[in-house]
C-alpha cells in the first residue's frame, strides 16, 4: 500500500459538523486509525452498516473508528433529517460509530474532507469522484491515507480487515 502525501495537512485537519451539529472534532482522532464511509440509508449497500459497526466494535480498543459520512447524492438514497439519520442507524443496525452531518462528495459543492480523500486511488487505480455510496478510505494513526476500497468491497472482507489490522498494528 502507499500513502498519499498530503503536505502535512491530514483529513483529519478538516472542519466538518457532528450529525447531530456542533463540531465534529476530527482531530480528536489524531492517532488512531479511521475509516471514512460516505454511507446512505436506502441503498441496495446500506446493509454494510452492519459490517461496519462490527468492524468498529472489533478493533476500536486497539485504536480505530469508524466514521459514518451521510451523503444524498446518488438517486437521493439519504434524504432524512439528522435525527432521521441517527434513528434509522441505531434502531436498524445498531450503529455506535461516529457520524458527521450530511455533506457532498462530489462536484462543485465537495466537502474539504473529500477534496483531500479523492486524490487517494485504490488498487485498481480509481482516483477522483466518488463511485456511490459506501466508498471507503482508510486513514493511518499518522494522518495519512493509506487505502481506498469501492463501494462494493464489503467492510468485513479480508482486503479491509487486513488493512485495518496493519494500520492499528
Amino acid at each position: 500500500m502507499t500513502t498519499a502525501k498530503n503536505n502535512g495537512a491530514s483529513p483529519l485537519d478538516v472542519e466538518i459538523d457532528a450529525l447531530n451539529g456542533g463540531p465534529a472534532g476530527l482531530g480528536q482522532y489524531a492517532g488512531r486509525a479511521v475509516l471514512v464511509v460516505n454511507v446512505a440509508s436506502k441503498c441496495g449497500l446500506t446493509p454494510q452498516y452492519a459490517g461496519l459497526e462490527r468492524l468498529h466494535e472489533r478493533y476500536a480498543e486497539q485504536g480505530f473508528t469508524v466514521l459514518g459520512v451521510p451523503c444524498n447524492q446518488f438517486l437521493g438514497q439519504e434524504p432524512g433529517s439528522a435525527g432521521e439519520i441517527a434513528e434509522f442507524c441505531s434502531a436498524t443496525y445498531g450503529v455506535t460509530f461516529p457520524m458527521t452531518e450530511k455533506v457532498e462528495v462530489n462536484g462543485d459543492g465537495r466537502h474539504p474532507l473529500y477534496e483531500r480523500l479523492t486524490g487517494f486511488a485504490d488498487a485498481e487505480g480509481h482516483s477522483g469522484d466518488i463511485r456511490w455510496n459506501f466508498e471507503k478510505f482508510l486513514i493511518g494513526r499518522d494522518g495519512e491515507i493509506v487505502a481506498r476500497f469501492s463501494p462494493q468491497t464489503e467492510p468485513e472482507s479480508a482486503e479491509v480487515v487486513s488493512a485495518v489490522e496493519k494500520a492499528v498494528g
